[in-house]
């Protein structure tokens, strides 16, 4: 893809990945953590909760930026970490409606001219049982956002060239149980992004086309410093 390429060329680009998206390779297993406990790439066990987010894109000037969220410290699984706006689905609700209700929730989003692009593969997250089902979406100017003070601690507004950009995929590891977990990360926004949303980028970098997937081959002590997020 061209540097800098315009909204209309990203949302053309990724209109054409999500209907014929061909053989491709695991994009999850790039950036997932190691070993990650209860979960194999592309299966979603029997008994688990359908949840939704939205992977959102929109235009800041003239650069295209996505939506995350540091979901507020009160919650209790995942409190804290950056994700996509999303929530379980409702009975009843389909898929995009639950994304575009959770996001509407959450940031305060108003779906008035959002072009919903497709689903990306669904993720099973075992800490929580849930199977995510990421919604891509799109709008022509940049929304007005407001943080829901009882779920999201504060939203990040993220350049999707930074997200691009190989540099910014990092190696990182945790230690649990006395145990090292390599754990790749987004570094955007001056915040670590791993586990299942890291994991919805790396599929929507692909789906780009570009190779900024690939998680440096660096042991602890070579790069990043560890770190301890919460799980």
């Amino acid at each position: 893809m061209d540097a800098a390429p315009t909204l209309y060329q990203i949302e053309a680009r990724l209109r054409s990945a999500l209907s014929d998206p061909g053989p491709c390779p695991d994009a999850h297993s790039r950036v997932a953590p190691q070993p990650r406990v209860g979960w194999k790439a592309g299966v979603i066990p029997e008994g688990s909760r359908a949840a939704a987010a939205l992977l959102l894109l929109y235009p800041i000037g003239d650069r295209a930026h996505l939506c995350l969220t540091r979901r507020a410290g009160s919650l209790g699984t995942h409190a804290g970490q950056i994700s996509l706006p999303g929530g379980a689905v409702d009975d009843g609700e389909k898929i995009e409606e639950a994304a575009l209700r959770e996001a509407h929730e959450e940031i305060g989003l108003s779906s008035n001219g959002l072009r919903v692009l497709g689903r990306l593969t669904p993720l099973y997250i075992p800490v929580s049982n849930f199977a995510l089902h990421p919604v891509l979406g799109v709008l022509t100017t940049r929304p007005s956002l407001a943080a829901s003070a009882a779920e999201v601690a504060h939203i990040l507004e993220v350049a999707l060239d930074d997200l691009l950009a190989p540099t910014n995929l990092r190696p990182g590891w945790i230690w649990r149980d006395r145990e090292t977990i390599t754990v790749p990360f987004f570094a955007l926004g001056g915040e670590r992004v791993w586990g299942a949303t890291a994991m919805v980028l790396s599929e929507l970098v692909h789906l780009l086309q570009l190779d900024a997937t690939a998680p440096p081959n660096t042991e602890p002590g070579q790069s990043e410093p560890g770190w301890n997020p919460r799980p």
